[in-house]
């Protein structure tokens, strides 16, 4: 099944009604409603409800709808989904699950779903999006990946990481001593590839400076650069350069259709690879530009 295009998602507290049309109006890609880490302890439970008022009356339009709940080791975890599933309904599309350490922490939210959907006679099937944020989430990305046919994507989570494994990092995130390359290569690396392994989309970590736009889109870039497929935004601003670099530009879009045909033309002629600008292309490119053109139609 082709994983919905996630090229950016949107952050917003479940418990801050002013911000729910502004999100629903946003170009994201997906915009979740937060029930976890946006929201005081004393706020979750009634944000439960502002996040179905907002899911059943707000105008999406092509955005998907989303909610985070809280980690399946609180108390507030079997509230979030029992409540608010049984509130929006159809108008629910994915929960994001925060903090996943194993493959069974994805299947008991996946087993608690089909539970509350079939209660409700639902045909509509929740999609599940995973926070990779934890050590042991690391270390078992791989399984946690291939843990559920509900599953989207898997994010990486530069936060509660640095905690897990007592990381030295300012509020950004980034290292407070020098560091030679990408503090986060291995983990980020770890996610990909799960998420690959899986058929999953790959979603990199938030960039909590969002006066910073030069430095949101240098990260977004570093992770497009390894193959990641959108980034999350905690604030608007960051949408359209999320979506922007996470697209195919026009330039990689017309040299992948020229690749594309030049190969066609010499396979025609019996011939494995030929040449376009004095440059190789062989089958391997003829994958790289059906997959450049396949996102582009997305």
């Amino acid at each position: 099944m082709p994983r919905p295009i996630r090229r950016s998602e949107l952050a917003t507290p479940a418990s801050n009604e002013r911000m729910f049309a502004k999100a629903a109006a946003s170009d994201a890609d997906l915009v979740f409603l937060d029930l976890e880490d946006a929201c005081a302890p004393a706020e979750r439970e009634g944000a439960r409800g502002k996040a179905v008022r907002a899911l059943n009356e707000c105008d999406w339009g092509r955005t998907a709808r989303a909610i985070r709940m809280n980690g399946i080791d609180t108390r507030w975890a079997y509230g979030d989904v029992v409540e608010v599933l049984t509130g929006a309904r159809e108008n629910l599309d994915v929960i994001i699950v925060p903090k996943v350490t194993a493959a069974r922490d994805v299947w008991w939210v996946d087993t608690l779903l089909t539970q509350v959907e079939d209660t409700l006679g639902m045909t509509k099937r929740i999609r599940l999006e995973v926070l990779i944020e934890d050590v042991a989430g690391v270390a078992n990305a791989e399984e946690i990946a291939t843990s559920s046919g509900r599953l989207d994507a898997l994010i990486f989570g530069a936060g509660d990481l640095s905690v897990s494994q007592g990381a030295r990092v300012d509020t950004n995130f980034r290292p407070r001593d020098d560091y030679p390359g990408d503090f986060w290569h291995y983990a980020r690396m770890k996610v990909l590839t799960a998420a690959r392994i899986g058929g999953l989309r790959a979603i990199d970590a938030p960039y909590p400076d969002f006066k910073d736009e030069a430095g949101y889109e240098q990260d977004a870039r570093h992770a497009a650069s390894l193959g990641f497929d959108g980034k999350w935004a905690i604030h608007p601003s960051q949408i359209a350069i999320a979506n922007t670099v996470f697209s195919p530009t026009e330039e990689e879009i017309t040299r992948a259709k020229r690749n594309l045909e030049a190969y066609r033309e010499a396979e025609a002629r019996g011939l494995g690879a030929t040449s376009v600008d004095g440059r190789l292309v062989d089958a391997a490119h003829v994958k790289l530009a059906e997959a450049i053109l396949a996102q582009a139609g997305m």
